[in-house]
């Protein structure tokens, strides 16, 4: 039968593993801060724009528009300093006249759907720390749900998550340089900013930074963002009252009534109503199996995932008019490409 590891069908404009597609966009300007969240797009929004490229690009603008949020009415609240900035960049990041995209990810979601897939396929979660599988597994051992000679280290497996939440924002920020490139922007994909300032954790200090919402630990150096309320909440406590009931939502979001394998969807297949019928949901025992390793985490590190932070930021690009009189003068020539010389022409 068809495979059920993908966890959105949505159309996308960068590779996602497994197609989890947990990503969203945040970014400010002069004029606010905002957070572009399309994974949850009706495939059909994306599917069915046709082969005429300007009503295409107007299609996908307007999915974009109708899925973004604006958090404020002021430039994101960073200061030119440290913690918050590394020095090399206090001149640049965030300056007026520009715009930072701050793309992240959902590891809460990334590690269930790597768990799930792991198990799906017989293998056994083993915390290698301490030598003993994640949770109790014998029962599903017993059963034949698991597989006693197939074994997957727990903390190979959180590399996996973060590996693969970080390759995916990675791509979201060069393909977003590339079309800086096309459209005559200037910019730069970098680092070198507090994710924790952006995201919140220092509100108590008067920076506001995105609102997110941040669990403390004393025995933690720094907290540990699970999500902004009711716009991008991660697949985890606070939101839920243990990984269990996270578990039961994550399902849901798959073979859910408006899941990615609900029968009345629509998707990318001509006959997709047969195909998703073809689909096996998971069962009581797999929930109760994905439940018990995730619960283990949990309990464990007292987050989930359980070795590094649950909403994942790893990157930046911010996006500016170049200044071309400053490269005539002190640059060689072809130091910027045509579009830049034509940019104002063109887009103003």
């Amino acid at each position: 039968e068809h495979a059920h590891y993908t966890h959105r069908l949505t159309g996308r404009t960068f590779p996602t593993a497994g197609g989890f597609g947990t990503p969203a966009m945040l970014y400010t300007d002069d004029k606010g801060t905002y957070i572009t969240n399309t994974r949850d797009v009706e495939p059909s929004a994306i599917t069915e724009l046709g082969e005429d490229l300007a009503n295409s690009t107007q299609s996908i603008m307007d999915v974009c528009r109708k899925h973004t949020t604006q958090l404020s009415n002021e430039r994101l609240d960073l200061p030119a300093a440290p913690p918050h900035m590394l020095e090399p960049n206090l001149w640049m990041a965030n300056t007026p006249g520009s715009t930072l995209f701050m793309p992240i990810g959902d590891a809460s979601e990334q590690v269930l759907a790597l768990l799930s897939m792991a198990i799906s396929n017989g293998n056994i979660i083993m915390d290698d720390d301490m030598g003993t599988t994640a949770g109790n597994l014998k029962p599903f051992i017993e059963s034949g749900l698991l597989n006693e000679n197939k074994r997957t280290p727990l903390s190979v497996l959180h590399q996996m998550a973060y590996e693969a939440n970080c390759s995916e924002l990675a791509f979201m920020c060069h393909n977003m340089v590339l079309t800086l490139q096309a459209m005559g922007l200037g910019g730069l994909y970098f680092n070198g900013m507090n994710r924790w300032s952006i995201l919140g954790a220092f509100e108590e200090q008067g920076i506001n930074g995105m609102g997110f919402t941040f669990v403390r630990n004393e025995q933690w150096t720094v907290p540990n963002p699970v999500g902004l309320k009711g716009v991008y909440e991660a697949l985890c406590p606070p939101w839920f009252s243990d990984m269990r009931t996270a578990v039961e939502a994550f399902v849901t979001r798959k073979f859910g009534p408006d899941g990615a394998y609900a029968h009345h969807s629509r998707g990318p297949w001509k006959e997709s109503a047969s195909i998703r019928k073809g689909i096996t949901p998971y069962n009581d025992e797999f929930v109760d199996c994905l439940s018990e390793v995730a619960q283990y985490i949990y309990k464990k590190h007292g987050k989930f995932p359980g070795t590094f932070s649950t909403v994942v930021m790893n990157g930046f690009v911010q996006a500016v008019h170049l200044d071309t009189e400053f490269y005539d003068k002190y640059y060689q020539p072809g130091s910027y490409l045509s579009t830049h010389a034509e940019h104002m022409k063109v887009w103003h």
